[in-house]
């Protein structure tokens, strides 16, 4: 920053005028002295703190150590709240407020005198709401990732918080797992601070954050609990004041190059495909134009180097004591950009060149990888116009060609009715359709799309069928899932006339999801077709079916597209 530039918060604590007076005086009730209003960089601590979130429960303290940080390194820190969306409390679902939870981050940074900011994320969607909101102010920002729990330990095993929950019904059908064995499990699955510990959505969340820049390097993979963690939220709270001297924006970080990092590193960890929904929400709040096709493109033939649940065995802390994310980085090589900069003012090829793996068991090498060309595939055809995504890396092989029978489930109510029916025409080689649990028709998109099967396939030794619908999957869930198809059902994409006994073909290699039926049938039921009634007449329900977009282009509201900048030309008198 130069020496002429004058800190933003300055327009609100540095006049000698009333509302100089007023700004400066009502702060005074906390005991600030006269100097952290004359000159001192002024943080803002976005805190998603929440006793509703059990994955960022710690983040009060977190605030604290951060602190430290920005005064030692001169700054005034002010921590401030935002909604915080708790994945495992939440109903309907989470990523219904995700685009609320943006628009608080976003007009609390503009709306106050904030020179810089720290995001202190952690659960699924804090992550991503947080950084959207921060990227339409664009003011200079570092991310605080909350840090995955420790291993799960259960009757002498490892399990991971969220890849287990899973397995709960197939351990209760053909395992007599009863309620004390759950009630173990429970606590044994999740016996630390932090979010789940597999690589579900909210390590891929902290993962891309630092694939795209925003944190210190190596910060993605510490643990909650460990004491290393709290070195590195001190050092951010240090950086951040740096980054205003720097006057080093979310922009000069955010570019093309980095979002294509993002992507390259998310296949290589093996990543949630929640991540391509929230990505290109935040290329579009940052004005990057990135595409779904994009994922293909440049991440599906990138290889699987990490070993970690629910793509592999271990787990999060276990990839940490193996190096951790430094390791993928620099084990990628060539295939990310490694000239662009990071949070910390230098370059890729700077941060990761001394990495060092301690466990290729976890950590594969490049030149031999655990899976080739692992990344996300979209899928396009007749059933998906605008596209699918599946996660070759979760799926079952002999399920990538696969042309079965539609089974049809019309709401997520009506496969809870009758999936269990023994009566249920169904088998191993029918295809699972959920309709109605998109953007709009949920609303808001739920993980739901690894519909548990049937109990009588189940019982059978069926471990994994064909399951399509316009929803979304945990991070944290594996099988052969296809997911996102767009246009959804509710604003009638083709998905909403398939019906019982139709046959459809998915076809990964050839990137196919196709409906088997003539045109001529297709046009005649899609005529025949009647949109579903709105599911809210008021709030911001109501405001959020009427401005979602679909998956494929990141279900933000159209309304938040882009940004408005940091400045804000009219005082409170």
């Amino acid at each position: 920053m130069s020496k002429d530039k004058k800190l933003r918060s300055q327009e609100w604590f540095g006049g000698n005028d009333k509302m100089g007076f007023v700004h400066r005086s009502w702060l005074r009730n906390q005991g600030y002295p006269d100097d952290y209003f004359e000159g001192k960089p002024v943080i803002g601590i976005c805190n998603t703190w929440s006793d509703l979130t059990p994955c960022n429960g710690h983040l009060r303290e977190v605030a604290e150590v951060v602190k430290r940080g920005i005064l030692e390194a001169g700054g005034f820190p002010l921590e401030f709240p935002v909604m915080s969306l708790g994945e495992t409390i939440m109903r309907p679902t989470t990523m219904l407020f995700r685009n609320l939870a943006s628009m608080d981050t976003e007009e609390s940074i503009r709306a106050n005198p904030l020179d810089g900011i720290v995001l202190l994320t952690g659960c699924d969607k804090t992550t991503p709401s947080t950084v959207m909101g921060a990227c339409s102010v664009d003011l200079p920002t570092i991310v605080v990732p909350g840090g995955p729990m420790l291993n799960g330990r259960f009757r002498g095993g490892t399990i991971g918080s969220g890849s287990f929950n899973w397995m709960i019904k197939e351990k209760q059908k053909t395992e007599e797992f009863d309620e004390d064995d759950m009630r173990e499990a429970e606590i044994c699955a999740a016996r630390s601070i932090g979010h789940c510990n597999t690589m579900g959505t909210a390590s891929t969340m902290a993962t891309m954050a630092e694939a795209l820049g925003l944190t210190l390097p190596g910060f993605s993979s510490i643990p909650a609990a460990d004491s290393r963690k709290k070195v590195m939220q001190q050092l951010s709270g240090r950086r951040i004041v740096e980054m205003i001297k720097e006057d080093l924006t979310m922009s000069k970080i955010l570019t093309r190059k980095a979002f294509e990092n993002a992507i390259v590193t998310n296949a290589a960890v093996g990543g949630s495909t929640n991540l391509i929904i929230h990505l290109i929400a935040i290329a579009r709040r940052i004005g990057v134009d990135l595409k779904l096709e994009d994922f293909d493109k440049i991440g599906s033939q990138i290889p699987l180097l990490v070993n970690l649940m629910p793509s592999g065995k271990y787990l999060m802390e276990d990839f940490f004591y193996a190096g951790g994310l430094p390791v993928v980085m620099k084990e990628l090589g060539n295939l990310l950009h490694q000239d662009i900069i990071t949070a910390n003012g230098k370059t890729f090829s700077e941060n990761y060149a001394k990495a060092k793996c301690y466990n290729d068991e976890v950590i594969a090498k490049i030149n031999k990888p655990l899976q080739e060309n692992a990344g996300i595939a979209v899928l396009k055809g007749n059933l998906c116009k605008n596209g699918s995504v599946i996660k070759p890396s979760a799926a079952t092989p002999k399920l990538m060609q696969h042309t079965g029978r539609a089974v049809v489930f019309e709401s997520m109510e009506d496969y809870h009715e009758r999936i269990d029916n023994p009566d249920l025409d169904i088998d191993e080689n029918c295809v699972i359709v959920l309709k109605g649990v998109g953007p709009k028709g949920y609303p808001g998109m739920p993980e739901v799309g690894n519909v548990d099967l049937p109990e009588k396939l189940i019982k059978k030794g069926v471990k994994d069928m064909v399951r399509i619908s316009d929803g979304r999957m945990s991070g944290t869930a594996y099988g052969t899932v296809v997911l996102h198809i767009s246009p959804e059902s509710t604003v009638g994409g083709t998905l909403a006339i398939v019906q019982n006994g139709d046959t459809i073909t998915l076809d990964v290699e050839k990137r196919l999801l196709q409906l088997n039926i003539s045109d001529e049938e297709l046009a005649r039921r899609k005529a025949e077709w009647k949109a579903p009634e709105p599911l809210a007449k008021r709030g911001y329900v109501r405001i959020y079916l009427d401005h979602v977009e679909q998956a494929d282009v990141g279900a933000d509201l159209d309304v938040l597209v882009g940004g408005s900048g940091s400045k804000v030309d009219r005082d409170l008198h």
